[in-house]
């Protein structure tokens, strides 16, 4: 599939964690960012991810994100183009000082919604934190399925907030020393069962795209994992709300909701071995982490502009799964970030990307 001509660029970041300044122009399909642990790399890279509702890929408050040479806020800029010729869209996320913990957009310099950046781009990330994945808690899989979601498709974004804020109101109901009205509960079932359907529905076909693509790729260099979604309800409208009201005992016994999408789990297991991902080796997540994001990111740009992340991926990879790597992310769709300490796992592509040598939060163009 050929790339799509469209792509970030004219990227800048103002009081943003330890970059003062900083421009970035003339990126291109690979896009390098070198330097020392502790340069600044990341950060652009966390600054990026800002285009996609939510919290971004350190899941930081947005008062750490403000550098400590500004006046307490911080902005982030970047045109989408497609083409040269065609006419970009700028893009602007910030905070003020006064309200550091709210965070604005703007699109050709009318105001929108965070959530309103997924229908113009698709953002997609691998970091080390991650490699954990498989061993972390089932709400870190279920935020890794939401995040792949609505890259697919934006209006994943509303029905999740409107889930857990519903849950929330429920749970609290639940926990009171006095029995709720049993009207109250109804209305806030009904909105439960509304977005927790679409919510798991929207998780389901998630999956099921991603195996898919997974089965399309070849079993080596990379472990090819098998993938497969545990509901932790109904995921049908009627049926939810239903296990919602007769459910309402139990649930007031042990103060929270037991049933419904918030207890959904991702299984993975390694292709072959049939093992569950999470006691394979080290080295097998790693592959299996990959693989799930070449097809996420193969899936996304399907649909629109996508960006792949890729913090300190290719140094972990020996040259036979560093080759297959840069050979499927050429193909892909996506343009695509990577940093290292180094140039030298980039051989590869070096004569195609745009390098810049990240230093204390300066940057220099190579």
């Amino acid at each position: 599939m050929p790339c799509q001509p469209m792509a970030l660029d004219q990227i800048t970041l103002s009081h943003f964690r330890n970059h003062s300044e900083t421009r970035l122009d003339g990126a291109r399909q690979f896009n390098l960012l070198v330097g020392e642990n502790g340069a600044g790399k990341t950060n652009i890279l966390e600054a990026l991810s800002l285009f996609a509702p939510g919290r971004g890929l350190r899941r930081a408050a947005l008062a750490e994100m403000a550098g400590i040479t500004g006046a307490g806020g911080f902005s982030v800029g970047a045109s989408l183009r497609e083409g040269d010729d065609a006419e970009p869209v700028r893009f602007g996320t910030y905070t003020e000082a006064p309200r550091q913990g709210r965070r604005l957009v703007q699109v050709n310099g009318a105001d929108a919604s965070a959530v309103s950046l997924g229908e113009w781009l698709a953002i997609g990330w691998l970091t080390p934190s991650m490699d954990r994945l498989f061993t972390d808690s089932a709400g870190a899989r279920r935020r890794f399925m939401d995040r792949m979601a609505l890259a697919i498709d934006p209006s994943h974004a509303r029905h999740a907030t409107r889930y857990e804020n519903a849950l929330r109101e429920r749970n609290r109901l639940l926990s009171d020393d006095r029995p709720p009205e049993p009207a109250w509960l109804d209305g806030i079932e009904a909105q439960l069962a509304d977005h927790g359907a679409m919510l798991a529905q929207g998780r389901t076909r998630l999956v099921d795209a991603l195996c898919k693509e997974i089965a399309t790729f070849p079993p080596e260099p990379f472990a090819r994992p098998a993938l497969s979604y545990a509901a932790g309800g109904p995921i049908e409208r009627d049926v939810l709300a239903e296990a919602f009201r007769t459910g309402r005992s139990r649930d007031r016994a042990a103060a929270r909701t037991l049933t419904g999408p918030h207890r959904d789990e991702l299984q993975v297991t390694m292709t072959g071995k049939n093992v569950p991902a999470a006691t394979c080796s080290t080295g097998e997540q790693k592959a299996m982490l990959i693989a799930i994001a070449l097809a996420h990111s193969a899936l996304a740009a399907r649909g629109r502009p996508n960006l792949l992340l890729l913090d300190e991926v290719a140094a972990h990879l020996d040259p036979v799964r560093r080759a297959s790597l840069f050979e499927r992310l050429r193909t892909n769709g996506a343009q695509v970030w990577l940093t290292g300490t180094e140039l030298a796992p980039f051989e590869d592509i070096r004569s195609e990307a745009a390098i810049w040598q990240v230093t204390d939060g300066r940057i220099e163009r190579i």
